[in-house]
């Protein structure tokens, strides 16, 4: 099997989660963030991440994945989510501020999504557009969106480590997970103590690499 993605899109980051989680032989291969056609020709439509099954056919929708690379040995292990609630709200709350810090940086940390300039270009332009401001603004009103993320965090007070229920996941990490991961790109940005440990404990039980050592 292979997966198709991006490394910093999470919706990605959700199907990864689980090839990590239960070490799943799929391989993974990295789109360039631009080639539109080679995602419409499997799917049919602009949209990642995609599974390829042994069978060679296509399936998108990241948890219709998740569901399905979990289900595979018939013994899944994700649990329902419990705090889907909070898990939109703190998404809401959280998303004008985590989207200008993370959408200017994506692009400068070599990911292979961006291995050309081509690449870069449409993912800058395609963002700029839904923030509505040029990268080079957004990277310099930092500290501003930083100030606002920090009265965001009293929203995941609710949180609960893997390590305290069993080292089990349930949807509600699969939604909430990769966004947090996303931001330890960002240089300066201090998560609170409770919620800096969840990110370390399930990139730990699902193979995800954080983006400490590449911070911008």
């Amino acid at each position: 099997m292979k997966l198709f993605v991006f490394d910093h899109c999470p919706y990605c980051v959700k199907a990864m989660m689980l090839v990590g989680l239960k070490a799943l032989p799929v391989e993974r291969v990295y789109l360039q963030n631009h080639d539109v056609e080679s995602r419409i020709a499997m799917v049919g439509a602009n949209m990642v991440p995609i599974l390829q099954k042994a069978d060679g056919s296509f399936m998108a929708e990241s948890l219709d994945i998740v569901s399905y690379l979990d289900n595979l040995d018939g013994k899944p292990v994700i649990t329902l989510a419990s705090q889907a609630d909070a898990v939109s709200q703190w998404q809401e709350a959280s998303g004008y501020f985590s989207s200008r810090l993370l959408y200017p940086r994506s692009v400068l940390l070599g990911l292979p999504e961006f291995g050309s300039q081509e690449a870069i270009a449409w993912f800058t332009q395609n963002k700029s557009a839904m923030i509505e401001m040029s990268f080079e603004k957004a990277l310099a009103q930092t500290a501003d969106y930083l100030e606002g993320l920090a009265k965001c965090w009293p929203r995941l007070d609710w949180l609960q480590l893997p390590s305290e229920r069993g080292n089990k996941l349930n949807i509600d990490d699969i939604n909430l997970f990769p966004g947090l991961r996303n931001l330890t790109m960002v240089k300066g940005l201090v998560f609170p103590a409770r919620v800096r440990a969840y990110i370390e404990e399930v990139a730990a039980l699902t193979q995800i690499d954080l983006y400490d050592d590449r911070v911008v």
